[in-house]
């Protein structure tokens, strides 16, 4: 198993992404904590995987610090919150409302700094540790219509190449991984509704462009992102650190 009596905290573990996350660390043998603003969407999931349901604020920095207070280590920290997306994407930048930008920026950038932090802190005294980070392709490319939420994953991905390189050599690494729109998910199901109705176009024909313009003509999938992210959180991607993962099935290319 990649991730056997590893402890991992999930952020964020009640949406699609976290709780696709979480089932496949659990498969791979970790101890698995999730965290979110509701019990209700957490203790189905833990149930099933075994793991360890618990109210957590990620903006709330005392009740971040106070949940990784209860553990006597953490081996994994992976930050999948989601933002609603009404009224934040769909929207030309010079109609768009100062809240409507900055919400994203501040949601995500405070989330990942204070999660990642918390964990880093107890990394420290182990010498080991990974911390994952999650954006999507707008941190790179020229997407229009997406509002505050390009700067702020592109702020995450600066954020995860600076905590690389200050907790490297303590022997932690953190990693980013980047896919482009899962339409499985509720969120961006919504995205790609609010992008189409922005081009004037139908969902359907939006969704069939995203997937056109990737190299292998669809887009990425919830378990190909959680797969990706249980390797990289294993000691099999020991020498990956400072990067971003691209999950994007071919609509950037590095």
């Amino acid at each position: 198993m990649l991730m056997q009596n590893k402890k991992a905290v999930i952020y964020g573990a009640g949406g699609a992404i976290g709780g696709a996350v979480a089932k496949v660390f659990a498969r791979e043998g970790a101890i698995v904590y999730l965290t979110g603003r509701t019990l209700e969407t957490l203790e189905p999931l833990a149930k099933e995987i075994g793991g360890h349901a618990a109210v957590v604020d990620a903006l709330d920095e005392a009740a971040v610090e106070a949940h990784l207070s209860t553990m006597d280590r953490i081996n994994v920290s992976f930050n999948a919150i989601g933002l609603a997306q009404q009224g934040i994407q769909g929207t030309p930048l010079t109609s768009l409302a100062l809240k409507d930008f900055t919400t994203p920026i501040h949601t995500y950038l405070t989330s990942h700094f204070l999660t990642a932090r918390a964990a880093a802190r107890r990394m420290l005294g182990q010498g080991s540790g990974v911390i994952l980070t999650l954006t999507a392709t707008p941190s790179r490319a020229a997407a229009p219509l997406t509002g505050g939420m390009s700067p702020a994953w592109a702020g995450i991905e600066a954020l995860t190449r600076t905590l690389a390189a200050e907790l490297g050599p303590q022997g932690i690494r953190v990693v980013c991984l980047r896919p482009d729109g899962m339409p499985e998910t509720a969120t961006i199901d919504v995205v790609f509704g609010q992008h189409a109705q922005g081009h004037g176009i139908t969902r359907e024909a939006f969704t069939a462009a995203m997937a056109d313009r990737t190299l292998l003509k669809r887009l990425p999938t919830l378990a190909e992102v959680a797969e990706a992210a249980a390797f990289l959180a294993s000691d099999r991607a020991s020498a990956m650190t400072g990067t971003v993962a691209n999950l994007s099935a071919g609509s950037l290319v590095d």
